[in-house]
């Protein structure tokens, strides 16, 4: 006997707006290609569940090979809490996929959003306060899109 599959079920629990400076390649000769990484510099988070400013000196570790590039961030949050700000670890790794049709857009500078582009990430939080303990005790996912300057995540709990 086989038991049908749950289909999956996502709550939105905020937007992260996180500030990144321009990549330093990290070896290799053609651009976008091979290793790099992005300082992450600040920025904001708000949501129905959550919400405070990301901390400047976290960064993203992203290797990229043609129009798939795999990314590996660690950045520092401050949620509001009842008693003030509570630190939260966030490991956020994902893929970023295109392809040639909507680089081109991209490259142009026009908007591409997230159902445009394969940009999806998965999250890991690591915090000891027992308000935010919820972040901890759940998987989560991201979907993600650039705007000059920034990078917009709208994260999810996996129900």
């Amino acid at each position: 006997m086989s038991i049908p599959l749950m289909e999956p079920a996502f709550e939105y629990c905020f937007e992260l707006r996180c500030r990144v400076e321009d990549p330093v390649q990290l070896g290799g000769t053609t651009p976008g290609e091979g290793l790099h990484f992005a300082r992450v510099s600040g920025g904001t988070f708000d949501g129905p569940r959550l919400r405070g400013t990301i901390l400047d000196g976290g960064g993203d570790w992203w290797n990229g090979r043609g129009l798939a590039v795999e990314l590996d961030a660690r950045y520092v949050i401050e949620a509001e809490v009842e008693t003030g700000t509570a630190g939260v670890e966030v490991v956020n790794r994902g893929v970023w996929r295109t392809d040639d049709a909507t680089w081109a857009r991209i490259v142009a500078g026009e908007a591409v959003d997230e159902r445009e582009l394969y940009y999806r990430t998965a999250f890991r939080f690591r915090t000891d306060h027992p308000e935010l303990r919820w972040l901890t005790e759940y998987q989560f996912v991201g979907y993600a899109r650039a705007e000059p300057g920034y990078v917009i995540i709208r994260v999810f709990r996996l129900a």
